[in-house]
Formats: structure tokens, sequence, C-alpha cells
């Protein structure tokens, strides 16, 4: 296989993976801090190379909100209101099982392939920054 074949696979493993575990990664965007939808928009989009959009977004948060694994309030010391997403105590809960399954997934798939390069180990809490 190609050098660029190899780069090619690579991005679509990565981006068919970010859209199948959006809400784990918007929860672990979260447990590093409080943002609201439009900063979760651009992190998705700088991280993963993926565009993400409101519609798919908001309704994901509204989901994880329903389900208590975060919380909200508004923010109106800024020129213009937003609303700001936190992580709550199911949704840190949520989170770490969600982290040793999909290590226990990523154990028991290694021995039959070399994915090191396109799963990340989510042993460590992923610190995505800008």
């Amino acid at each position: 296989m190609t050098g660029q074949k190899i780069v090619d696979m690579q991005k679509e493993i990565q981006i068919k993976i970010a859209k199948k575990l959006l809400d784990i990664i918007v929860l672990q965007l979260l447990n590093n801090q409080p943002m609201h939808g439009y900063e979760i928009i651009t992190k998705l989009r700088k991280t993963f190379s993926v565009y993400f959009g409101p519609s798919t977004v908001y309704p994901l948060l509204a989901t994880l909100e329903n389900k208590n694994y975060i919380a909200s309030h508004w923010d109106t010391e800024n020129d213009r209101p937003r609303k700001i997403y936190v992580l709550t105590s199911d949704g840190h809960e949520i989170l770490g099982y969600a982290e040793n399954t999909l290590n226990q997934i990523c154990q028991k798939i290694n021995p039959l392939t070399d994915i090191n390069n396109i799963v990340p180990d989510f042993t460590d809490k992923v610190n995505i920054e800008e």
C-alpha cells in the first residue's frame, strides 16, 4: 500500500470513528472544560478535520442534557449570550465507562492489527487544545 493510500485510509477511519463516537467525544471535550455549542463545533473540526454542524451538535447536546450527562447555563456576561455546557457527575461516570470499554476493545483487536496510529489511547484523558 502506498504512503498516500495509508494516509487516506487513516483519515477515513478517523472520520468514521469520530462520527460513531461523537457523543463520547463531546463528553470528553466537556470533561476538559465547559464550552458553548459553537466552541464544541470548532474543536471537533480542528481536532478531527471533519465538520459536524449545528444540526448535528445541538440535538446531540439536548440529548446528552436530557440524559443528565451534561448541564447548561446561560452566560450573559459577554456581548452575545451563550449557552455553556458542563459535564455532570453522571457524565463523568458514563465517560469513564466508555473509556474503559474502548480500551478493552482496542486491546482485543490490537493483536489482530496495529491500530496504535489510528485509534487514540483512552487510558489518559484526551487533552484537546486549539
